[in-house]
């Protein structure tokens, strides 16, 4: 990135090859529509090339990144918040005949949409501590720095996040 603000503009491209797939499935966790989370990423990477002058080096670039998708996130959902959602249901018509190898894998495919309806339930808070920390993998130190606060507070806001996700799953699941 420091390239890039020195002028090496054409290194955006090998950033977009590192991390837009990362963006995208955090954009994707904590809006649950794959087209506006690909519209997303794209803004990312352009407020990344327009405000490259702010980015200074001293942190880690990672948690810069996510500052600005949070930012782009935030200006997303300010627009869209009158925007009704509505989640398609996958024809599951194919897996249901197969046998027992098509059981687990709906078994497991039903898990899976449990588990995101029930991120999904989260407070956008807790859904963003969860999608940084599990699927994002990133370290509570980064976390600390994209969320502006210490990487203690970090600690107790996942882990309050996985107690709620753990509550609002089984009573889902039941």
């Amino acid at each position: 990135m420091l390239r890039v603000k020195a002028g090496e503009v054409d290194r955006m491209g090998l950033l977009f090859e590192r991390y837009h797939r990362k963006l995208f499935h955090f954009l994707y966790h904590m809006l649950g529509r794959a087209d506006a989370s690909e519209d997303l990423v794209q803004n990312v990477f352009y407020r990344m090339l327009k405000y490259r002058h702010t980015y200074t080096g001293e942190g880690d670039f990672r948690a810069w990144m996510y500052h600005l998708a949070r930012n782009v996130l935030a200006d997303h959902v300010k627009k869209n918040r009158h925007a009704t959602h509505h989640t398609n249901v996958a024809d599951l018509a194919e897996k249901i005949s197969g046998g027992r190898c098509a059981d687990e894998g709906l078994q497991q495919e039903q898990e899976v949409a449990t588990l995101h309806r029930a991120l999904a339930q989260l407070s956008p808070e807790n859904r963003e501590v969860l999608v940084l920390s599990r699927f994002q993998e990133l370290k509570y130190q980064e976390i600390a720095q994209v969320l502006n606060t210490t990487e203690g507070a970090v600690k107790v806001r996942v882990h309050r996040a996985l107690n709620e996700l753990r509550t609002v799953y089984l009573r889902i699941e039941n």
